[in-house]
């Protein structure tokens, strides 16, 4: 129960940060040399994780808690933050406005993501929460030759201040009614019998305040807009970690402090399930920017998600199978797609106009056949690693009778396949008229590496799925 070698990849993590930090205050131009070290620092990290993945324990009045689940989602986040990192080094690499203190605030903004895959408490899940936020905040208004940046920085932080308001109100609701915040103890003391009004409003606003955070419909507004004013690596950590997190972090919350009160919760997540999908199905159709659509895509994608939670209430193991393989399939396809979008690039500028891609096939055949295998694997088109997230997210939801959802789901599955093929068909039988620069060969190795990953998935099925089955081992307590 103390010890202490659970918490030491963030320990380790939030010491080299400081570190960092009061290094950076001290030496000249060590912009370059952070960089490297920040990628040493997650390596060492994830070292550190597998030395101690086969540990369990509790920590902080069982506020912290370790187990296999949160170790190895805790690796895939390192590993992928260490992947956008190089898209945003090479990014920023000529911008002598952005400081050492990009590679800070990542550092911080990872942290509190690992605190939020460990939370066993509604307090350390603020706690997270906020590192992660604060961090983020940051980073989207970091650009300073971009008033959009600024715009899109301020409307994220109103925004998030609200949700975390939400949250925050919710928790202490709850914590009126039960005295507690831990999750085990809260499940405990909350009686469906003897509920009050107070009780019911904690977990609504407790839910809601997470939707925000993970862009579910319809608390997804600020989605489209800070996707498209933050800069493409920023915008490409938006779309992954912090919604990988966020989403375990939900899981953790609905199973071990709210299971009597299923009958509400559920009845909630449906609704964003369905508002999500139909939203990012249908919003996305009309749009000409590549990251706004990247936006509704995600807002879509999170509400197939959020099937297999609602699924999970009465087939658990399936429906966080289900919830898990497609979070890390998305999460792997999302950081590729935008190393492709970083690639777009004309002589005068970035460019993110749909149309600029038009005959990308012809100047960039191999990019081009990249970002179609991502598109695809988006859109769910097998045999690539998104339909059998699509299959297994559906499949939990047959089994746990969700007809309704699951239809509502590949209906709306099939109208987002139009604006994922609509960009292929641009990039193979529309002819230029201004040509893509060269890629950056850091963009091109990230996002040729998440193709490989995702066309793999259908030659070794059960690496992802074992990979699965044993983080979800000490949760079930197998």
């Amino acid at each position: 129960m103390n010890d202490y070698t659970l918490i030491f990849p963030e320990i380790f993590m939030a010491c080299a940060a400081m570190i960092l930090l009061i290094a950076g205050v001290y030496i000249k131009n060590i912009k370059q040399k952070i960089e490297k070290v920040v990628l040493l620092v997650f390596i060492v990290a994830i070292g550190i994780l597998i030395f101690i993945s086969d540990d369990s324990g509790q920590l902080f009045n069982r506020a912290f808690i370790h187990d296999s689940l949160s170790a190895h989602l805790k690796i895939v986040l390192l590993v992928s933050a260490i992947f956008l990192l190089i898209l945003c080094h090479n990014f920023y690499k000529d911008d002598k406005q952005i400081g050492y203190e990009f590679d800070i605030l990542v550092i911080f903004a990872v942290l509190g993501m690992m605190i939020m895959l460990s939370a066993n408490s509604f307090i350390s899940v603020y706690l997270g929460l906020e590192l992660q936020s604060l961090s983020l905040y940051t980073l989207v208004a970091m650009n300073r030759h971009s008033s959009l940046s600024a715009e899109s920085g301020l409307k994220y932080f109103v925004l998030g201040a609200l949700s975390s308001g939400f949250l925050l109100f919710g928790i202490s609701l709850i914590y009126g009614t039960t005295g507690s915040v831990v999750f085990e103890d809260v499940a405990l003391l909350m009686n469906p019998q003897d509920m009050s009004n107070i009780t019911g409003f904690g977990i609504v606003f407790v839910i809601v305040g997470i939707a925000f955070k993970i862009s579910a419909a319809p608390f997804h507004m600020w989605t489209p807009d800070v996707y498209q004013g933050a800069s493409t690596p920023i915008t490409a950590l938006l779309s992954t970690l912090p919604k990988l997190s966020a989403v375990i972090m939900l899981l953790r919350i609905v199973h071990d402090s709210m299971p009597e009160f299923s009958y509400i919760w559920l009845n909630i997540l449906m609704i964003l399930s369905i508002a999500s999908m139909v939203l990012g199905a249908f919003a996305a159709l009309g749009q000409t920017n590549i990251k706004r659509l990247l936006a509704y895509s995600s807002i879509g994608h999170i509400g197939y998600i959020l099937i297999g939670i609602v699924a999970s209430a009465t087939q658990p193991e399936l429906g966080m199978e289900a919830v898990l393989i497609y979070m890390i399939i998305y999460v792997v396809t999302s950081i590729g797609s935008f190393a492709v979008v970083l690639c777009m690039c004309l002589p005068d500028g970035m460019t993110e106009k749909i149309e600029d891609l038009a005959g990308y096939s012809q100047t960039h055949p191999v990019m081009a056949g990249v970002f179609a295998i991502l598109l695809f694997s988006l859109a769910g088109i097998p045999p690539l690693a998104g339909f059998f997230g699509k299959y297994f997210i559906f499949l939990s939801a047959m089994k746990a009778e969700l007809y309704a959802l699951a239809i509502i789901g590949v209906l709306s599955s099939v109208v987002s396949a139009y604006y994922y093929l609509r960009i292929i068909k641009i990039m193979y039988f529309d002819s230029y008229k201004q040509k893509l620069l060269v890629p950056a060969r850091e963009n091109y190795y990230v996002g040729a590496l998440a193709a490989l990953l995702v066309v793999s998935f259908f030659i070794y099925p059960w690496l992802l799925k074992d990979f699965v089955g044993m983080s979800l081992r000490s949760f079930f307590n197998i």
